[in-house]
């Protein structure tokens, strides 16, 4: 409820703000306010449609894309939330006259109109960012109840301060205020990054960095008045993991940095693309130290095992793997082609099938209900022993099928099977009957291919949660880097050109146009 009643003062005070401006203005001007509150009205209107529509289309989701739904306005939600600490930042001491200028300015093109649409666009735009704002940190809150009427109480108070500045009666330092409020919208929006990582794996997007950090039951209990701050207005949960952890720091150290660094530490600007430029160079100098000294996490898998009953297995080869088999099963080479990605006890490996003749063991040309029964562990389906009571006359070819399963370049399991194909006929049967009887002619033994495909399971899952801190940590930091090193070239030139055009005129501080604070009052 907390969160949501910052987020609807905040937000709701930009918006009525550029409206009691624009509203004094007119009155000042003994110009008619009408058209101005019809383009207000028509745009609250939209950004409730907005925000109605939104809902109603995530609930009609299937769950899975509910929680990806949510991811993404959760992202959309900080960009905004981020944009806006920014823009107010840099330009909320200056706001009441820049408002004036653009009134000035609509008005000199002779219709109040102007001005409405001037309203109506700060309105739409305040009010998507609201809407978006809000629909994130409601399906973040642990009440959705409590948190709409906190958002609710939150605009009603910034009408009523719309209000009083509109009629003279209330003072406001908007630095101050925006400064003050800013602060705990970033603690809010670093809430929103965690929860919007979270709904991602929910959704299957992110399946890296889950491992569980810390466990907060004990500072947050549930139902208690500290899990109502933590949980539902920072949107910090009991269980965070990895990936949580880095991107609620990765978002609120930086911010709390740009939007709080103490004017009087700042860098001048003639220093300031010094600054970022050392700042990229150590993002991208940790980029590069993370992608090579975290390890791939994959072991290396043994490439040959002992065989039951006898003999050893080995492959040799990754493209199209060769296998032998040494010792009492020796069998000639056999090179596999075209493996086909699949699972086997967990892991996932790459099978390799391949097909030949088999010479036909000694088999008996004739055979008894008996010999049947022994053979196959049954009567065989389609023989009835009242009606077929044999013997039957016996015909047997064979085959075999060699399998191996591999991951890594190295041996999981394999095994040898003879396919016998028995045609039978005579002994009561009216028509011939065709049975097949498999035989492993050897394999490698259950404990050992259970082992090792528990290894590479293993392995695998080790690889993919270092994938975030050799791949994914360093691209992230890689881009940063980027990033900043063309925000220092891009102020390089800008002083360049300063220069340039003013040789004999010292450089301006950074700073020196932040030292004043404003209160203001619209009359």
């Amino acid at each position: 409820m907390l969160a949501t009643f910052v987020i609807g003062l905040r937000e709701g005070l930009e918006a009525v703000l550029v409206v009691s401006i624009v509203a004094a203005f007119l009155k000042r001007n003994g110009i008619s306010r009408r058209p101005m509150w019809l383009g207000v009205f028509a745009a609250v209107l939209i950004c409730v449609g907005v925000g109605v529509g939104l809902q109603a289309f995530e609930q009609a989701l299937p769950q899975a894309q509910q929680e990806g739904l949510e991811a993404v306005i959760g992202v959309v939600a900080v960009i905004f939330v981020t944009a806006m600490i920014a823009w107010m930042a840099k330009n909320a001491r200056g706001l009441k006259r820049e408002i004036e200028a653009e009134a000035t300015e609509a008005l000199g093109r002779g219709t109040a109109w102007a001005l409405a649409g001037m309203a109506f666009l700060a309105i739409i735009k305040e009010g998507f960012e609201t809407a978006v704002f809000l629909l994130a940190t409601l399906q973040a809150s642990t009440s959705v109840v409590a948190a709409g009427i906190g958002a609710l109480a939150g605009i009603a108070v910034a009408c009523l301060v719309g209000y009083g500045l509109y009629t003279g009666g209330v003072k406001l330092n908007l630095g101050k205020f925006f400064r003050i409020s800013s602060i705990f919208l970033i603690f809010v929006a670093a809430g929103l990054v965690l929860t919007a990582l979270r709904r991602a794996h929910e959704a299957g997007w992110i399946t890296i960095g889950q491992q569980h950090t810390v466990d907060l039951s004990w500072l947050a209990p549930i139902g208690s008045i500290r899990s109502a701050l933590i949980t539902g207005v920072l949107g910090i949960p009991s269980d965070p993991r990895v990936i949580e952890v880095l991107g609620w720091f990765a978002y609120l150290v930086p911010m709390l940095l740009i939007a709080f660094w103490p004017q009087a530490w700042r860098p001048s600007a003639a220093k300031l693309p010094v600054v970022k430029f050392s700042i990229a160079g150590a993002l991208g100098l940790a980029a590069v130290v993370l992608a090579v000294a975290v390890p791939a996490g994959t072991a290396p898998l043994p490439t040959s095992a002992g065989l039951t009953p006898a003999g050893t297995v080995e492959i040799s080869g990754i493209d199209n793997p060769t296998l032998r088999v040494t010792g009492g099963a020796a069998s000639t080479p056999v090179t596999f082609h075209d493996g086909t990605p699949t699972e086997r006890g967990g892991a996932r490996v790459t099978e390799w099938t391949q097909k030949g003749d088999a010479a036909a063991a000694a088999r008996p040309a004739s055979l008894t209900l008996d010999d049947l029964t022994e053979l196959f562990g049954r009567v065989p389906v389609g023989i009835d022993a009242l009606q077929n009571p044999g013997p039957f006359d016996a015909a047997w070819t064979a085959a075999s099928t060699t399998t191996v399963w591999t991951a890594h370049e190295g041996l999981v399991d394999a095994k040898s099977v003879v396919h016998e194909t028995l045609t039978l006929t005579g002994g009561g049967l009216a028509i011939s009957r065709t049975l097949t009887l498999d035989t492993t002619t050897w394999s490698v033994p259950q404990a050992t291919a259970t082992a090792r495909a528990n290894a590479v399971a293993a392995g695998d899952t080790l690889a993919g949660e270092l994938t975030l801190w050799r791949a994914w940590l360093p691209l992230a930091l890689g881009v940063a880097a980027v990033l900043l090193a063309l925000s220092a070239w891009r102020d390089t030139r800008a002083l360049r050109r300063a220069a340039a055009q003013e040789p004999n005129q010292p450089v301006a501080t950074a700073s020196e146009s932040d030292r004043r604070s404003t209160s203001y009052a619209v009359h």
